[in-house]
């Protein structure tokens, strides 16, 4: 009997040498180890966020500079936006699994930026369905293989290990109420504002929103993919709601102020680049002229809102130039 047991130990041991000096264990996705910088903050009963970093995506944070988030019902979980990798994935379900044995029901995602999409794979490995906007999801497909490559490039090959492009397993169209999970959450969605198909999500029970795209706590935020307009009534239509704490897709959770924080930027913003449009200034000097310094301390301050200024100045001008054009004829 010894004599088996002893064999026995020698052919574990064996096997167990032989997987680790060939490397598996540490080339396989499945086993990456979770984000050492990811911890789940409970901002209300039963809401979690997990915040992201300051700054742009770099070696530094991996790339995980979009907030997350996950709601724990009486009868299961809905994960909210999944962040930039499988590596971050893997980290937000181990969060999630440490807090509660409930079953994810869903995830969520609120809009199409890269710090909020590509940690889907590690729930679609789960077989945790994606939903998502079908605007956001069409605005994905066309140009997030793009995104995907440049995060490769920028992170490296080990922290993008086992990330991949996707398609949500829902899409669907207008604002909804989720029941999934014993507890009330409303998917909002007021059509083209910060981006096409951008989204935010409310907790009925706990007055918390998840703002996604919509708004940013002391960060610029990004007119790439807007329309202002509708941003501007989304805004309004935000206002409206029985927000108690609001979870901004970037920076710590604050109060529904943030509302207007976001939509004073937008104002300021604008009429400073209209103001450029009609003194004749040129596109190449709107980057340098379009000092708002109020804002100066906000999180990309020096690039995404020299950006921002830029692409509207390009829109103004457009706009202009079509009315003249009307006008003549």
């Amino acid at each position: 009997m010894n004599r088996v047991r002893k064999l026995l130990l020698a052919l574990i041991a064996t096997a167990v040498t032989a997987l680790l000096d060939g490397g598996a264990i540490a080339a396989s996705p499945r086993a990456a180890s979770p984000d050492d910088g990811a911890r789940a903050v409970e901002v209300a009963a039963g809401v979690y966020l997990v915040q992201g970093a300051s700054g742009e995506v770099d070696s530094s944070n991996l790339g995980r500079i979009g907030n997350a988030g996950f709601i724990v019902g009486d009868t299961g979980v809905v994960a909210i936006d999944t962040g930039t990798s499988y590596r971050h994935g893997v980290a937000l379900l181990a969060l999630i699994r440490r807090l509660t044995d409930k079953p994810v029901r869903l995830a969520l995602i609120t809009h199409t930026r890269q710090e909020f999409l590509f940690g889907a794979a590690a729930y679609r490995e789960q077989a945790i369905p994606i939903h998502m906007q079908r605007k956001a999801a069409a605005l994905m497909q066309a140009r997030c293989e793009r995104c995907l490559k440049t995060l490769k490039q920028v992170l490296g090959d080990d922290a993008m290990q086992g990330t991949s492009m996707f398609k949500p397993d829902q899409e669907y169209e207008q604002t909804h109420v989720i029941d999934r999970i014993g507890r009330r959450i409303q998917v909002l969605y007021y059509g083209h504002s910060s981006g096409p198909g951008d989204v935010a999500v409310l907790d009925v029970q706990s007055g918390v929103l998840f703002a996604g795209g919509l708004l940013d706590e002391l960060r610029i935020p990004d007119v790439q993919d807007s329309d202002i307009d509708g941003w501007t009534r989304a805004l309004q239509a935000l206002r409206q709601l029985p927000i108690k704490l609001v979870v901004p897709g970037h920076g710590p959770a604050v109060s529904a102020k943030v509302i207007e924080s976001v939509a004073h930027y937008l104002t300021r913003l604008q009429a400073r680049v209209l103001e450029l449009l009609r003194s004749g200034a040129a596109l190449s000097e709107v980057p340098d002229a379009v000092a708002l310094p109020e804002f100066a301390l906000w999180d990309q301050y020096d690039t995404i809102h020299r950006r921002n200024a830029s692409i509207l100045f390009v829109r103004f001008e457009r706009d202009q130039m079509f009315r003249r054009a009307g006008s003549q004829d």
